[in-house]
């Protein structure tokens, strides 16, 4: 019954389309927002699907997991987004939007994995970090060094204020603002990971959730961790003009641009594919894109699109995405998305 509703309500949509201006209801090619991750394996399988098929080249525009995730659960209909990108799983309340403008059968398609890297220039001396000592390097609060149970505005200064061992240069860390899935992840996996290393703060997040999330997740704001905006090659520029500063970013750019940045080791492990596929390489995530099925066979070339990204040429273990860095998903992973796409399952109303 759901199904049928949510046709009619396409149907209804596709009516008022009609009667939009000419350019707008005339839209014949694929609309994609989202990570700036995913962006660059977006951008290769729609320029070969491009030149390939009888369809137009998609559309791809990157505006953070976040934002493209808001433009994506605006509404259905050709105003706006088909597909969006995400280097993060969407959450409950995001859908819940979705669902409150109309969005209510959205495909989930996990495309592969990719690691968070901490890039230094070529010239600058490597770094070896443990996300405890990332942690106490950028939180805006952390554990009193002789009181446990207590926290303090964040002291360190340099390096070396965490860790003898480390090279006494000032805290500077250049990272994505907090509309990027990549920002979500690093906090996820190396701030509250450091945090934990703490043991009154590991219990506190089976006592007081919110509380660790509010003293693990926020960044200090004191010009040690430097929000530099969605583009990457701005903070590859900066790294240059800083080579004692760092730069967070996903491991597929560190693998396209090799010649201008280096990755520092974390926890032990340099960042590399095959520690990444492996899971030895402690920072890594999964990659999403998100579809209208409302919109699978009225924009053209839609459905095509999505059996080019999940074809084995592009999303396969010899396929041209993991040429580009993305790490693939196991061979019965796939088959189980593209199971899911074929059958146009969607997630559950209640995630």
């Amino acid at each position: 019954m759901e199904l049928l509703l949510s046709r009619f309500t396409w149907l209804m949509l596709g009516l008022v389309v009609l009667s939009m201006p000419r350019a707008q209801a005339a839209r014949q090619y694929i609309e994609i927002v989202g990570s700036s991750t995913v962006y660059p394996f977006a951008t290769v399988v729609a320029e070969r699907f491009g030149r390939a098929t009888v369809f137009r080249t998609p559309k791809i525009e990157a505006t953070g997991s976040g934002g493209g995730i808001k433009l994506f659960c605006a509404g259905l209909g050709l105003a706006y987004p088909d597909i969006v990108n995400a280097s993060r799983r969407i959450k409950p309340a995001e859908m819940v939007q979705c669902q409150r403008h109309g969005v209510t059968e959205v495909i989930e398609v996990l495309i592969g994995y990719d690691g968070i890297i901490l890039g230094q220039d070529l010239s600058a001396s490597p770094m070896r970090l443990s996300r405890k000592e990332l942690y106490l390097a950028l939180a805006a609060q952390v554990p009193h060094p002789q009181r446990a149970g207590e926290l303090i505005a964040n002291p360190n200064q340099t390096w070396a204020d965490i860790n003898p061992a480390l090279p006494a240069y000032e805290i500077a860390v250049l990272g994505p603002p907090p509309t990027s899935g990549t920002r979500d992840a690093f906090v996820d996996l190396v701030m509250a990971a450091g945090c934990r290393e703490f043991p009154w703060l590991a219990q506190l997040e089976q006592t007081n959730k919110h509380r660790f999330e509010q003293t693990c997740h926020r960044m200090r704001e004191d010009g040690a961790f430097i929000d530099a905006g969605e583009n990457d090659n701005l903070i590859v520029q900066k790294l240059k003009a800083n080579p004692k500063a760092l730069g967070i970013f996903g491991y597929s750019f560190l693998e396209q641009n090799s010649d201008q940045i280096k990755g520092a080791m974390i926890d032990g492990y340099p960042p590399a594919f095959a520690a990444i596929a492996n899971g030895s390489y402690p920072v890594s995530r999964p990659l999403y894109f998100y579809v209208k099925t409302a919109h699978i066979g009225v924009v053209p070339g839609l459905r095509e699109y999505l059996a080019e990204f999940t074809s084995d040429k592009a999303w396969g273990e010899e396929g041209y995405l993991a040429q580009k860095g993305m790490i693939p998903l196991p061979k019965e992973s796939r088959t189980k998305v593209t199971d899911q796409i074929a059958a146009l399952n969607a997630l559950p109303s209640e995630r």
